[in-house]
């Protein structure tokens, strides 16, 4: 019977118990190609206020890859929508919505040179909402509505539409109190419409490309 050395012996044991070693597999071609940041930033990505840095960052570059523009703010329509002169409006709210409506239109405000001419109509409704046992009114909703026509520089109507928002407000038993918060809520409101009639302006130039 053959014998081996102890020390053969011993090596070939260790060389059984031993791990095999696989190659890692060859990188996938649909596998992102980005490098990955360090192990410790990599940590602090995946967890804490960086995860969501990261959610936004992956979210605008996806957009921008598919080449998204927004479809009424500015751009090609742009010119279009600064040469309207939005006519002056009485009362607080129509002040309000015009000088809202000049800005989103990125116009100055003023007649000189302009190519269209925006007339507003502002209607308010106010109804109670909400009532105690007394039957005092504690909540109300104001109903805004903007009826509007754009006219060229000839004074042809090319376009007419109209747009509503509503306001609510609680009534407190500080009467100025009651007033102020009444006043910022239709404030909001009239914003709300200056904004819906901007997009109604920039489907109407867009239509007409």
């Amino acid at each position: 019977m053959n014998t081996r050395p102890p020390a053969f012996a011993a090596l070939l044991s260790a060389l059984r118990l031993a791990p095999t070693r696989r190659k890692a597999p060859p990188p996938s071609h649909a596998a992102a190609t980005c490098p990955l940041p360090p192990a410790g930033l990599r940590a602090r990505w995946e967890s804490g206020p960086l995860l969501g840095l990261g959610a936004v960052v992956c979210a605008s570059l996806a957009v921008a890859g598919c080449g998204f523009h927004p479809m009424y703010g500015g751009g090609k329509l742009g010119p279009e929508l600064a040469s309207i002169y939005v006519e002056p409006m009485p009362e607080r709210d129509g002040y309000e919505l015009r000088n809202q409506l000049i800005d989103l239109l990125g116009s100055d405000g003023h007649e000189a040179g302009k190519s269209y001419f925006l007339k507003l109509t502002l209607t308010q409704a106010s109804n109670g909402v909400a009532l105690e046992n007394n039957a005092t009114i504690t909540r109300y909703n104001d109903t805004l509505t903007a009826a509007y026509v754009l006219t060229d520089a000839e004074g042809k109507q090319v376009t007419s539409g109209s747009q509503t928002s509503l306001a609510s407000y609680n009534v407190s038993n500080e009467p100025y109190s009651t007033l102020s918060v009444q006043q910022d809520s239709d404030r909001r409101a009239a914003q709300d419409l200056a904004d819906r009639i901007r997009v109604d302006l920039g489907a109407f130039f867009s239509g007409r490309r």
